[in-house]
């Protein structure tokens, strides 16, 4: 059986659009993959424990929080900023709080800047791992373990880094059945 041009030519398409649409699937892990990997775009490392390692030199390290529009939280770094040694490990925290009448999920975002720290900035413990729900008028601290890399000052660019910001951008989500179910019972146990 001999296919027309016309069926050929049809044929070539759907399989494009099917490679096209199997690539655009797969390019979001592959990106987050790759900057994991890399420190890419200011993308931090995550680690289980911190290093042996603990240099003289010091990096302070500045907080930064932001809400994607529409959030309602209220969200801010408890610190500023602060100063620690390459190795070392830090603990900050973050606030957040939810002012509306009704249960919020949210999870946060993350990068770091200068991009160059991005894959020596590594997480131990961090609330953006997992996502964070709060009743309403909930108030929470949430903290977040971290050291710099000693191996920073081996890299070409990241030895210059004095100053790093780690920023956090809180995205409302979707309530699952089971969390909107909770937050029905809760506001109907204090109605």
């Amino acid at each position: 059986m001999s296919l027309s041009p016309h069926q050929k030519t049809a044929g070539g398409l759907v399989l494009v659009v099917a490679v096209m649409g199997a690539a655009s699937f797969a390019a979001v892990p592959f990106y987050n993959w790759f900057c994991r990997v890399t420190g890419f775009a200011g993308t931090t490392a995550v680690a289980t424990e911190a290093p042996a390692e603990v240099l003289d030199r010091t990096v302070k390290v500045r907080f930064d929080a932001s809400r994607e529009a529409g959030m309602p939280w209220e969200f801010r770094p408890l610190q500023r900023e602060m100063k620690l040694k390459i190795g070392e490990t830090g603990l900050a925290f973050y606030e957040a709080y939810n002012p509306t009448d009704r249960t919020v999920a949210g999870t946060a975002s993350y990068n770091v800047t200068p991009d160059a720290a991005g894959g020596y900035f590594a997480k131990i413990a961090c609330f953006c791992f997992t996502e964070q729900v709060l009743a309403p008028g909930e108030r929470v601290e949430m903290p977040v373990t971290f050291y710099v890399d000693p191996a920073i000052i081996d890299d070409p660019d990241g030895r210059y880094v004095r100053q790093i910001t780690l920023s956090y951008t809180f995205h409302e989500t979707a309530l699952t059945e089971e969390q909107a179910a909770l937050a029905a019972e809760s506001a109907t146990d204090v109605n």
